[in-house]
């Protein structure tokens, strides 16, 4: 079974969240307003780096656009195989947090 860290799997939500083949910089603010996490632009590169290298993430490169001077975005997207990884990972979370909801309020 593939393991995912916390970051990964918020990555993944994101890239769920936002559907399609957002860039880098969307997936970012998507995760820095639903967590108020702040994220820096070289932690999202290096973990969707890592994600592709073991398959559970794809990209490709878009057109060059004027807006940033020619450069062209990276898009991304989840694999099947990634989906696979996070839908493992939610349904571990959630077979572990069933039922807490109570002690957790009272402690």
């Amino acid at each position: 079974m593939e393991r995912l860290g916390v970051f990964e799997q918020l990555l993944l939500l994101a890239l769920v969240r936002l559907g399609g083949e957002p860039y880098g910089v969307v997936i970012r603010d998507e995760i820095e307003t639903r967590t108020g996490r702040v994220v820096s632009p070289g932690a999202i590169y290096t973990a969707l780096d890592r994600l592709e290298q073991r398959g559970l993430v794809r990209s490709r490169l878009g057109e060059p656009t004027a807006e940033r001077g020619g450069k062209r975005k990276r898009h991304y997207r989840m694999t099947p195989r990634g989906a696979r990884a996070l839908a493992n990972a939610h349904s571990t979370m959630a077979q572990m947090a069933h039922g807490l909801r109570p002690k957790l309020e009272t402690l």
